[in-house]
């Protein structure tokens, strides 16, 4: 992919994101529903949007595991809950949304970072995802070892190798119903020169594969793309290295608009802990949330009240929206081209 270098420091001034699409940002019919169940996590990774930690106490209640819950129940146009955190499998609610997404036929998805299965106490979660069918999508920024223990930490992929293992041992990544999806993301740039958008998904997928297969035996299904969006710890990490501006424009320099039509802002509510929504997990972790047509804050409450899942008419957009539009494009599910 050929990327757009930015030039000098006086021309980092960015666009506007609605000016540069022109027409707002509009919703589709919500199918997704992603929850982000709080900030708890057994990593610290140096390119995590949510600044989850050991450390951080924020999760559900149980007064807003149900709001989600009803909400499961109440809406069947929702195809998706989309379960991450933090370490969601760490967090309150977990197993009671995981149910009764899967007792409507959701497919449910669990973002983990594969290490939480040898944490005390988390050990039957490969066993209890088999159980209940949910899709795994697992954080495995590259396939080599030291590139993913610069970014999550010492010893983090060995124990994501053996993770993986085990969970092909329970059918994941062979059974058609137990999909193992993996994620990339470039590390973190700490020049200009480092800026860059993921490699083309499909070639990328085909190298995890054979590298996997050949040294671990390990079968996945699919490698999602991500772009580091400026936001959380990657910003704090660009704005200490004064880059976050030359990024953004270097993301707007790379701008596709044949991946409008694709965003995942489009069908889908983003939920946090205390149940605000948002139109996506990036605007989420930026505190910009999802309002009515009379501009107001939108909650889990607000849904119920009206009954209605599709009162969000445009999507709320900054500048790091750039990110999920750059190049082949960005989402929570990989590339969008």
């Amino acid at each position: 992919m050929k990327l757009v270098k930015t030039e000098t420091k006086q021309h980092h001034q960015i666009t506007p994101f609605a000016d540069k699409i022109e027409t707002p940002l509009t919703k589709d019919k919500i199918s997704v529903l992603q929850v982000n169940l709080g900030r708890k996590c057994n990593l610290a990774c140096t390119h995590c949007h949510v600044e989850a930690s050991p450390k951080r106490t924020e999760e559900l209640s149980p007064e807003i595991c149900d709001q989600i819950i009803e909400i499961i129940n109440r809406f069947p146009q929702i195809e998706t809950v989309d379960l991450t955190g933090g370490a969601p499998e760490m967090n309150y609610g977990f197993r009671p949304i995981v149910e009764a997404a899967r007792s409507k036929n959701k497919e449910v998805i669990v973002r983990s970072n594969l290490t939480i299965y040898f944490e005390k106490g988390y050990q039957d979660i490969p066993e209890y995802c088999a159980q209940n069918q949910t899709r795994i999508v697992a954080s495995l920024p590259c396939y080599l070892e030291d590139n993913v223990d610069k970014q999550r930490g010492a010893g983090v992929y060995n124990q994501s190798v053996k993770a993986l293992q085990w969970l092909n041992e329970l059918g994941y990544g062979q059974d058609p119903n137990l999909v193992l999806d993996l994620v990339y993301n470039p590390p973190v740039p700490i020049t200009e020169d480092q800026f860059s958008l993921p490699p083309k998904q499909d070639q990328l997928e085909q190298d995890y594969k054979l590298y996997l297969e050949r040294y671990f035996g390990i079968q996945f299904n699919h490698l999602f793309t991500i772009t580091n969006l400026p936001i959380g710890r990657v910003k704090d990490f660009l704005h200490r290295h004064q880059l976050h501006q030359s990024y953004l424009k270097f993301l707007e320099n790379n701008y596709n608009s044949e991946t409008v039509s694709g965003l995942m802002c489009r069908n889908e509510l983003s939920v946090d802990y205390l149940g605000n929504l948002y139109d996506c997990d990036f605007n989420q972790m930026e505190n910009v949330p999802a309002k009515t047509a009379d501009g107001e804050n939108l909650t889990l409450a607000k849904v119920l009240e009206l009954n209605d899942l599709d009162i969000i008419k445009t999507i709320q957009t900054r500048p790091y929206c750039y990110g999920c539009t750059a190049g082949s494009g960005s989402s929570c599910g990989g590339a969008l081209l």
